[in-house]
Order: C-alpha cells, then structure tokens, then sequence
C-alpha cells in the first residue's frame, strides 16, 4: 500500500439554499478543493462521491455522475458511495483505497446533500418486510427519542445531569461562531440553551442538530505526486470502514443485549480502534477530534468508548474546558453537527476537511494549538461507521 496525501479541500457554507441544487453547492467545494490543490479538473482521474436519496443523482443516488457531467465528462470512473450519514467517510475510504493500491494518483472525494425538511425519514418505501418502516410505523420513534434515551441511561449509570448537555452544545456555539461555514454562529449561554423548547425528555432544541444543506470535497494523491505539488502534505495515517456487531446493545435485528462492559454503536469503537491501529497510534496521541455529534450525548459518550477518557470521566472534562481548542481533548473545534446541521452524506468529507485545516494551522480563531494528529469520526443508518486518522 503506498502512503496517501491530502492535497485539498474545499466547501460550501452549510445552510438551506431554496434557489440552489446540490450540484451548485457541490461545483463549490470542489473548485475550491481543486485551487486548494493546485490542479485541474483533467488531473482528477476517479472520484468517488457520497449519494443519497435525498437529492440529486437523477433519483438514483448518482450524486458523483451529476459532478463528472457538471465538470465535464472526461471518462474517468466514478464510486457512487451509500452508507446514510456514513456516507462521506466511506467515499472517503474509496478513494484512499484507489491512491493507496495503486489504481490511481489523483481522486477526487466529494459529497453534498440538500435535505428535506423535518425529522429525517429513515425507510424509501412503505414495506413491512422493512425494519426501519416497522421501527417508525410501530415505535414511533425518530432520532432524538433514541437519542433521548440513550441520555437517560446515562444519566442514570454515570450521573450527567441536564446542565452537563446544555454545557456541550454551549461549547459547541462557543467555537462554532468562528467556523465561516457553520450554519449557526452565534454564542449561546447556559440560559439560552436550557430554555429552548424540549424536543424529547430530556433533550431541548438547541442540543440536536438540525438538517442542512451543504457540500464538501477533497483531492488526494499518491506520496510522489504530493512531494511534487506542495510541501507540506497532509497524510492519511489510518482510513477505515466497520458495521455493528451482534453484541453491541441496539436493536439491531435480534440483537439487543450488551454484555458486562460493553458498549454501544460498536461500529463506531471498530472503525476507530482500526484506524488508530493503521495509524500506530493511540487514543492518548491525539491532538484533536472530530466526531458526529447529532445529539450533545455523543461528545460525552464517545470518548469514553474509544479510550480518550475514563467512563464518567467526560463531564469533568467538559467542566474544565478541555475539550475546546485549547483543551488537552480538544473535540468539534469545527463546531460540530450541532453548527453545521447535517447534510448527511457530506459529513465525513466536512470533518476531513476540518482535520486538513487544522493540521496546517490554517484554521483561525478555532486553531488546535500545535494539532499534529486528528482523528474524524462518522456513524450512519445500518450499522455503519467509519474513521480517518490525518497527519501533518
């Protein structure tokens, strides 16, 4: 396998844009990823894209064809990506895969979404063979009732209370306000966020992020075309895919018993664990961390399932200020989900994109102070999950 650089990014303002299709948000980000770059549309030969049923792709998720057309069709290949909000960190794995075996020198990852209004809706088609309809029909269940009660577990188990959550969305708007992208950029205090109207128990407005429109691309190349280009690459030290496993406590299928110590969202622990693991690196090497807080529970919870702190350990953390930029576990300097709003399939190329700038100390008044290693972090519908490991 051959080592792979980043060699730009770009993206448009996350937002919702009645008068613009997710090609337009997309011609953005990736002209602005190809000047990041220095090269031109001819120089791409692959890309791979996150689609969705969302938006665009002719209907048939086909987001990457709309790019190549849009562009200008050269010929070159183009991996059509489907993983729900996964699905830019496994566009993303796609093309460091066709860098690193060989394929190819230069791909182009790219994702952009315009999502419609309201709760997300999970299941395409009315069919009762369908888990996920089942889940909606029967359940009545949408994200932030889940998310609710995942809350409420811990807050049983470990003792957070509703002015722990309120502290990570504050935190969230406090960096977030200094991101050009973000959607939401305005400081929200204590007050603000504990009076904003409650969603699901114990979950209030300003702790779920909302839907959003938005697009994000990356070039990345082959070590050799890296050092030609700039001298300062960014590497990729770890890129990797995991789905949940049978034992991890959701009901998943049959699934739905967590054994003694263990955890939730495993796919999220297997995919970090393993980039790490690419990477040479421990959780405790870490300079910054970007992952997807759709709900404020996930910044408390997932460090701990992937090592960064002890378990209950999160809030003490967030008490002191260690997760801002200028923290010893600097998390979401980027602002977050909870900033941005998701636009699903563009996510993980944002999060990369974030890394990127960090890394190169190119990310203003929201820097990570000598960032050297970051990690970016996706979770999406089906039990998938994936994790990049970035270098400077």
């Amino acid at each position: 396998m051959r080592d792979v650089a980043v060699l730009g990014v770009g993206m448009h303002p996350w937002g919702k844009f009645a008068d613009r299709s997710v090609t337009d948000l997309c011609r953005v980000a990736v002209g602005a990823a190809l000047d990041d770059a220095g090269v031109s549309w001819r120089d791409v030969e692959a890309v791979a894209a996150a689609s969705s049923r969302f938006s665009g792709g002719k209907g048939w998720g086909l987001n990457g064809n709309d790019v190549v057309e849009d562009m200008g069709s050269t010929g070159i290949p183009v991996y059509n990506l489907s993983a729900g909000c996964a699905a830019g960190g496994n566009a993303f794995n796609v093309g460091y895969s066709l860098v690193a075996g060989g394929l190819h020198d230069v791909v182009l990852v790219v994702g952009g979404e315009k999502m419609p209004k309201g709760f997300i809706q999970t299941s395409g088609v009315d069919e009762e063979t369908d888990p996920e309809y089942l889940r909606q029909l029967c359940v009545g269940m949408p994200g932030p009732a889940f998310w609710a009660l995942l809350c409420r577990q811990r807050m049983a188990a470990l003792g957070t209370t509703e002015q722990h959550l309120a502290m990570v969305a504050v935190k969230a708007h406090q960096v977030g306000m200094h991101n050009p992208y973000a959607r939401f950029r305005k400081e929200f205090t204590l007050e603000d966020v504990l009076s904003s109207n409650m969603v699901s128990d114990p979950l209030r407005l300003f702790e779920i992020c909302p839907v959003s429109d938005g697009a994000a691309a990356a070039v990345i190349c082959s070590a050799d075309k890296a050092r030609r280009l700039t001298t300062k690459p960014i590497w990729i030290a770890g890129s990797a895919v995991a789905t949940a496993r049978f034992d991890d406590g959701l009901p998943r299928g049959l699934a739905g018993m967590v054994p003694l110590g263990g955890t939730f969202h495993s796919e999220a622990a297997s995919a970090v664990g393993k980039a790490l693991e690419q990477a040479a690196a421990g959780p405790e090497d870490l300079d910054l961390v970007e992952l997807q807080d759709n709900t404020v529970y996930y910044e408390l919870a997932f460090p701990e399932d992937w090592g960064l702190c002890q378990p209950g350990e999160a809030e003490q953390l967030l008490e002191k200020g260690e997760t801002l930029p200028t923290g010893k576990m600097p998390i979401n300097a980027s602002g977050g989900f909870l900033c941005f709003g998701e636009a699903t399939t563009a996510m993980g190329v944002f999060q990369v994109c974030e890394l990127t700038w960090q890394l190169r100390g190119a990310a203003g008044a929201r820097q990570v102070p000598e960032a050297g290693l970051g990690l970016a972090q996706t979770l999406g519908l089906g039990g998938n999950a994936t994790a990049v490991v970035l270098k400077r």
